[in-house]
């Protein structure tokens, strides 16, 4: 029989209402019961009880040092391992677990859209759906997986896409990698997973990497008082295929020759990021230094760039490989 272990973290799936509000309480216990899982020896492992809205980088390190630690394990080896997750930030979770993850066993994160008190909850369904995924053969050398709404996704390029739909996520860069089915998986694809780096330590805690959003009128006062707050790296989310004005241009410049590093995404869900317009566009940025990364959303590039940096031993590594490695996938 294979055997998963089921990490609780938090989130709307472990949510009951109170009078202040939906808030996470219910164990990992509790959650597995309600899923009524057969076939499948399940451990259980209660992490931390945390809406995913409160969750910092040194919570995203916790969850990665609890994945590591039951992989290593050499008694009461596991098959594979699900994390219950809070659906606001999972996709930064997900990224992260899947950039340092060197093993061919899946790990699987789900949550849920309704409350764990909910009559109509979707979280059994999406946890035993993902404890058959975590327990297939079929799941081995995939990475690290979101089963949601019984699709598969690839935790590279999954995005929150609806704030209360049961289907929440989606694919920016891909389709899904399959299905679960009346309780059956079905594998359709393998995303394409460069090689891992290394985990992150305490210093990871402590890196602050800020997202910043362009908008019509928008100046460099946010980026310029992102650095002036302790931020070492910025992602900055441009409009369109990746734009900004000529105000953000030249705080760019400037930032970087003070050793800020700065990268290029979108706000635009999907669709590439490039250096195409110039007079403040994405040209001029990129001529300025600040590399253009369309593999990755947004919220994702930040946790890449928060792990780079938090390993970063000299000022002269530059980001532009990391880019093309790990968000574009330009190199293996």
């Amino acid at each position: 029989m294979p055997r998963v272990a089921v990490i609780a973290t938090g989130g709307t799936i472990a949510s009951t209402a109170t009078d202040s509000g939906v808030v996470a309480s219910q164990s990992a216990a509790t959650l597995l019961e309600a899923a009524g899982v057969v076939g499948v020896d399940v451990e259980t492992v209660d992490l931390m009880t945390v809406g995913s809205y409160r969750l910092t980088l040194g919570h995203l390190r916790e969850i990665s040092d609890a994945v590591a630690e039951l992989l290593a394990r050499d008694t009461d080896r596991v098959d594979g391992i699900v994390i219950t997750h809070g659906t606001d930030t999972l996709e930064e979770t997900a990224i992260l677990l899947d950039l340092v993850h060197d093993d061919p066993r899946p790990v699987i994160l789900t949550g849920a859209q309704r409350a764990g008190d909910a009559v109509d909850g979707d979280g059994p369904r999406n946890l035993a759906d993902a404890v058959r995924v975590a327990a297939s053969p079929e799941a081995r050398d995939l990475g690290v997986l979101v089963v949601f709404a019984g699709r598969i996704l690839a935790a590279r390029g999954t995005r929150k896409m609806h704030t209360t739909a049961l289907s929440a996520f989606d694919s920016v860069i891909g389709g899904s990698v399959g299905d679960v089915s009346a309780g059956t998986v079905s594998i359709t694809s393998t995303p394409r997973r460069p090689k891992p780096l290394p985990r992150p330590t305490v210093d990871f805690d402590r890196i602050r990497v800020d997202l910043v959003e362009t908008y019509p009128g928008a100046d460099a006062a946010l980026i310029r008082a992102a650095v002036a707050a302790g931020a070492t790296g910025v992602v900055i989310a441009g409009t369109g295929i990746g734009n900004a004005n000529p105000s953000v241009v030249e705080a760019a410049t400037e930032l970087l020759a003070s050793g800020t590093v700065l990268l290029l995404s979108t706000r635009v869900p999907e669709g590439p990021v490039a250096g195409v317009y110039g007079n403040g566009g994405g040209a001029d940025l990129v001529a300025a230094g600040v590399p253009a990364a369309s593999g990755l959303p947004a919220t994702q590039l930040r946790i890449l760039l928060a792990l780079w940096i938090s390993h970063r031993r000299h000022e002269s590594e530059q980001a532009r490989s990391l880019i093309d490695i790990y968000a574009d996938n330009k190199e293996d």
